[in-house]
C-alpha cells in the first residue's frame, strides 16, 4: 500500500471517486508551501513544486494498493500530469499527481495557487 495525495476529481464526492474503492480513506491533508497550483483547462489540478512563492494545497489522503495505482488510478489521469512524491504540511510525504515537466501540451494553465483548494475554484469558476 502506498499513501496517495489526491486534490481533485478522485476526492469524496467527485466523479473520480470510485477509483479508490477499497482504498482506506486516511484524512484530509494540506501540502507543505511549497507548491504552485494550477488547473490544466478546466479538467483538473496539478501541483508544481517551486523553491519560492508556494502555497499549501488543500487534498486528501488514501493507502492506494500499488495495483490500484497502476491499474485505476494512473491510467485515469490526464498526460499533462505525472506521478511524483510531494510534503505535506506535517513533513511527511505522500505520492502525488504533478504538472508534467517539462510541459509539452497546449492545454491552458490557469494559476490558481492563491486559492489552494480545487473544489473551492470550481465553485468560483
Amino acid at each position: 500500500m502506498a499513501l496517495m495525495f489526491f486534490n481533485g476529481g478522485a476526492m469524496r464526492g467527485e466523479p473520480l471517486h470510485h477509483l479508490l474503492d477499497g482504498s482506506p480513506f486516511i484524512g484530509t491533508a494540506r501540502t507543505a508551501a511549497k507548491y504552485r497550483f494550477y488547473a490544466v483547462g478546466s479538467q483538473c489540478p496539478a501541483l508544481y513544486p517551486v523553491s519560492h512563492g508556494g502555497a499549501e494545497v488543500a487534498g486528501e489522503v488514501y493507502d492506494v494498493s500499488l495495483d490500484d495505482l497502476r491499474d485505476k488510478v494512473l491510467p485515469s489521469e490526464p498526460h499533462e500530469l505525472e506521478l511524483g512524491v510531494v510534503e505535506l504540511s506535517d513533513g511527511s510525504s505522500a505520492f502525488a499527481m504533478l504538472l508534467r515537466r517539462p510541459y509539452t501540451s497546449h492545454v491552458a494553465l490557469r494559476d490558481i495557487t492563491e486559492i489552494g483548494d480545487w473544489r473551492a475554484y470550481k465553485a468560483s469558476a
